[in-house]
């Protein structure tokens, strides 16, 4: 599995309405191949910023699959508007899995 690991910083002031429209923007990466889950963080420091990781089975399925497909303009068409700058983007592997002692 891969995580898509994607800082996105808000316009400021636009906080609530960008996470009301992120609601309705999951439910279009659940639509994707290879989708595994997805999860919002705000930054308590910085509160325009948020971390959104998605979980997929490759990066082909976000790079290819969903990045290539009308999935991502209906995405992007939903928050995009919200954005201040463009997103950072990385993705990574699990090497670990999730320790909760």
């Amino acid at each position: 599995m891969i995580v898509e690991h994607a800082e996105l910083t808000v316009e400021a002031g636009r906080e609530q309405a960008f996470e009301e429209a992120y609601e309705k923007a999951r439910t279009v990466l659940a639509e994707a191949d290879g989708f595994r889950w997805t999860e919002l963080l705000r930054c308590e420091e910085r509160p325009d910023t948020y971390l959104l990781l998605v979980g997929w089975e490759s990066v082909a399925h976000h790079t290819e699959g969903f990045r290539e497909s009308e999935r991502f303009a209906r995405w992007r068409s939903l928050v995009g508007p919200y954005f201040a700058a463009p997103p950072v983007v990385e993705h990574y592997s699990e090497r670990a899995a999730r320790f909760t002692g």
